[in-house]
């Protein structure tokens, strides 16, 4: 008895695919390939090319011919080496204030208001959108705002003179010297409801019970916060603290709405710096350095931040 070895066709055993299975596997595709090339060109293609313009002899129009690092070393000329200091040093010296006052009074405060918040008092759903509300306002409107309080001449000290307190002085916001103070006071304004929210989370997510076991042990209100709960929201703090310094350091519609910068420049930060140079000074290649620094900075921030992400999703 003989046996027929029947070979059966590759397209019986496997089911063909259909087109349209094929569309819906490719539909994601298509529909994020316009923003990925958009943001391929506008944004990363635009870095390189300001890269690239940092080290050209650029004034008023892009020249492609490259003459080396000599936008960065005018920059570093007047970094360390400017008599009197150049408005360069004075952005980066408004740049440390700004950022550390920024971001240290907007976490502080944040957490204050969060603590607060947290203990089930009458009305939260009520002051959670008031906090939260200046977050939704652009910068802009902030400044405008700001600038009509801090007016001498029509804000806080006029008000407080036309009520007879003649000897009330507020005059940071015309002082060259102070008027670095006034963005950090709009800044944070804005900006602590937000940090309120990212922690009043974090406390909500913290497991009850570990507060409550704390309690038994003894541990002061205080001490349950400095030694539980603050450690336990490092993860808030941590994305809260990249969030400000990006914030910071790209911030120029609040110091341009706010001070018009400063007399004198004097609050310029180096946005400010960078879009004077690039677009009024016609020094295209400094403008370009300065923008190159401004990526470093916040890269030194947000790449290990990244990478520490990263690494613990990976455990």
């Amino acid at each position: 008895m003989s046996s027929v070895a029947t070979t059966e066709p590759v397209s019986a055993r496997r089911p063909a695919v259909s087109l349209r299975a094929r569309l819906q596997d490719a539909l994601p595709k298509i529909v994020l390939a316009p923003s990925f090339a958009i943001t391929l060109v506008f944004v990363y293609g635009f870095i390189l090319w300001t890269v690239y313009l940092s080290f050209t002899n650029s004034k008023t129009f892009p020249s492609y011919a490259l003459t080396g690092p000599r936008a960065y070393q005018r920059l570093w000329r007047w970094t360390f080496e400017s008599d009197p200091p150049s408005s360069w040093y004075t952005s980066i010296v408004n740049m440390g204030i700004f950022g550390f006052l920024y971001i240290f009074i907007c976490l502080a405060l944040g957490l204050l208001l969060a603590i607060l918040l947290d203990q089930k008092i009458r009305g939260e759903g009520v002051l959670r959108p008031i906090f939260l509300y200046p977050m939704a306002l652009s910068f802009i409107v902030t400044g405008v705002a700001w600038k009509w309080f801090l007016d001498p001449g029509l804000g806080l000290e006029q008000t407080l003179h036309q009520f007879g307190w003649t000897s009330f002085h507020f005059d940071w916001i015309k002082n060259k010297d102070f008027v670095i103070y006034t963005v950090v006071i709009a800044g944070v304004w804005q900006a602590s409801g937000f940090i309120m929210a990212m922690s009043l989370a974090g406390l909500r997510g913290i497991d009850s019970e570990i507060m409550k076991a704390a309690q038994i042990d003894g541990a002061s209100p205080f001490q349950l916060y400095r030694r539980i709960i603050i450690p336990l929201l490092r993860p808030v703090f941590l994305s809260a603290f990249i969030v400000l310094a990006h914030m910071a350091i790209k911030s120029y519609d609040l110091v341009v709405a706010l001070t018009s910068g400063g007399p004198g420049g004097s609050a310029w930060l180096p946005s400010n710096f960078m879009y004077e140079y690039t677009f009024k000074r016609n020094e295209m290649a400094v403008g370009s350095a300065s923008a190159v620094i401004m990526l470093m900075t916040i890269s030194a921030i947000i790449v290990p931040y990244l990478y520490s992400e990263l690494k613990e999703k990976a455990r």
